[in-house]
């Protein structure tokens, strides 16, 4: 079979398998497989409209005992640009982001064993006490640590976190999900499987999260697809993804080091991930390790979404990339490619639809 045939029976609703994902991958006319995604997320999308959340990224601290190679962030207990913000600095952070009109809040840091439940709690509650604002934080890895230094379940921890006032959870941590990889540049992280247990059972709980992945590390195409076939699979029993997030590893001031992979094969990724994971509403194109252009070009490619503006991106940053964005320069980028941009919430509820 060809690709040719392989694009027209995903148009006309098969699944795509995943050694068919390779095949495309390796095989696949580059605007081609632009042309079927477009028509893809047209299908789920067929108003036009491109979003865009505003909100802010709070790494509550950067002391980390995981280390990963890929990581330029962490730093490690004493070092001299090692933190934890107090309470007052994190609501000041989200004081502003209220102001500059911001819906959310992410709060993500390094597994600092020093913070127990507690820490978490009373973050939450605060913010919860002082703010109206959606909390969509901590990671997978984040909520391990939190329960094995507790000796807590998941989800009673998961429980008592949705009742200081977490709302959502995001889906770093996830990287690879397969362990060899893991194992290579994140020996010391979670597990695929436990990554994936705590995403099944904030699903199980009635918290809807997102799915990421961060490519470029030097696994191979079929990891990357197993990838999503483990999230697609988990999909299809849950359905508590909001959206999928495909990003690339930026070597800058990482132990791990290399090349990024270039822009071509990002958007290659990007048109195989919307192809294949067909029980996701929502995918995100990555202008924050791309830049605004390629950001752009992402809404030809099957993203139907352009995330956040980010009033404040640390660990992106820590790696050498400081690609910045305004609200009107993202309605500018969506306009431009020929779409209707709006502004949304962390569950896609549309807030501002921005005329054309």
């Amino acid at each position: 079979m060809t690709y040719q045939h392989i694009l027209q029976d995903i148009l006309s609703g098969q699944r795509l398998r995943p050694e068919q994902a390779v095949m495309l991958f390796d095989n696949a006319v580059l605007l081609d497989l632009a042309r079927a995604a477009h028509a893809v997320c047209h299908d789920k999308h067929p108003d036009g409209i491109v979003s865009f959340l505003i909100d802010r990224n709070i790494n509550y601290t950067n002391i980390c005992r995981n280390q990963c190679s890929f990581c330029a962030f962490f730093r490690p207990k004493g070092h001299p640009e090692a933190y934890v913000l107090s309470q007052a600095e994190i609501e000041d952070k989200v004081a502003e982001t209220v102001r500059l009109g911001g819906t959310q809040v992410m709060l993500q840091g390094g597994i600092n064993p020093e913070l127990k439940l507690n820490y978490y709690v009373h973050m939450f509650s605060e913010i919860k006490k002082k703010f109206r604002i959606r909390i969509h934080s901590l990671s997978p890895p984040e909520v391990i640590h939190i329960a094995e230094s507790e000796g807590m379940s998941v989800a009673s921890v998961l429980r008592e976190l949705t009742r200081a006032g977490l709302d959502s959870l995001p889906g770093g941590g996830a990287e690879i999900l397969v362990d060899r990889v893991r194992q290579r540049i994140s020996p010391r992280k979670i597990s695929a499987s436990q990554w994936l247990e705590v995403m099944r059972e904030a699903h199980l709980q009635g918290m809807k999260t997102t799915a990421t992945m961060m490519f470029g590390t030097g696994e191979t195409v079929e990891e990357r697809i197993s990838h999503l076939a483990q999230i697609r699979e988990l999909q299809d029993e849950t359905g508590g993804f909001l959206s999928f997030i495909p990003w690339t590893f930026q070597p800058g001031n990482t132990a791990l080091g290399g090349k990024s992979i270039p822009s071509i094969e990002y958007l290659r990724m990007l048109s195989i991930s919307r192809l294949f994971l067909d029980n996701f509403t929502n995918v995100q194109g990555s202008w924050v390790t791309q830049g605004r252009e390629i950001g752009q070009v992402c809404l030809s490619f099957g993203a139907n979404d352009l995330g956040s503006i980010m009033i404040e991106e640390n660990v992106v940053r820590a790696a050498g990339i400081t690609h910045r964005i305004t609200v009107d320069e993202m309605v500018y980028l969506i306009r431009k490619a020929g779409k209707i941009p709006a502004q949304r919430d962390t569950e896609f509820n549309l807030l501002k639809v921005y005329d054309r």
